[in-house]
C-alpha cells in the first residue's frame, strides 16, 4: 500500500509535535511498513525538522511544507523551508569528537539512518530530501 502525506505551517518548536502526529499516523495506516524502517525515518525526519526550527532564518517566521510518501520500495520526505539558505555546504557522518557536545549531531545521524539525504536551494526555498529504502 502506497500513501502521500501533507503538513504545512511555522517551522516552530509546536510544530515538531504535530509532525510527531503525523510519522504516528502514517505508521497505523502502513502496518506492513517494517517498524524498524519507520523509526529510524522518522529518527532522521524528526532530526532535519528539529535543524530547520532551530536554525532557520528569520526566526519564528521561517514556514514549511512536508511530503511524505510511503512507495513500494522506500520512504520518502521532502521538506520545503522559506528560511536563509543553508550555509553549511556540505556534511558527513562524523558526530562530535566530544561525547557530551549536545550539538552537531542532526545531520549525521539522518545521514547515518537514510539511504539518501540531499538538500538544494531552489525558488527561494531550501529543499531537503530524504530516503529510506524499505528492508
Amino acid at each position: 500500500m502506497t500513501g502521500e502525506y501533507l503538513l504545512e505551517g511555522l517551522a516552530v518548536p509546536e510544530s515538531l509535535n504535530l509532525l510527531h502526529d503525523l510519522l504516528d499516523h502514517v505508521s497505523r495506516e502502513h502496518p506492513g511498513v517494517d517498524s524498524a524502517d519507520l523509526m529510524l525515518f522518522e529518527t532522521a525526519v524528526i532530526e532535519v525538522a528539529g535543524n530547520v526550527v532551530e536554525h532557520g532564518r528569520p526566526p519564528g517566521k521561517v514556514t514549511w511544507a512536508f511530503r511524505i510518501q510511503i512507495l513500494p520500495d522506500r520512504l520518502e520526505a521532502l521538506l520545503s523551508d522559506s528560511g536563509d539558505e543553508y550555509p553549511g555546504g556540505t556534511w558527513g557522518t562524523r558526530m562530535p569528537a566530544d561525547p557530551m557536545q549536545e550539538t552537531g549531531r542532526g545531520l549525521a545521524l539522518a545521514t547515518a539512518v537514510l539511504d539518501s539525504l540531499t538538500y538544494e536551494r531552489h525558488d527561494d526555498a531550501n529543499q531537503w530530501r530524504m530516503v529510506r529504502l524499505r528492508g
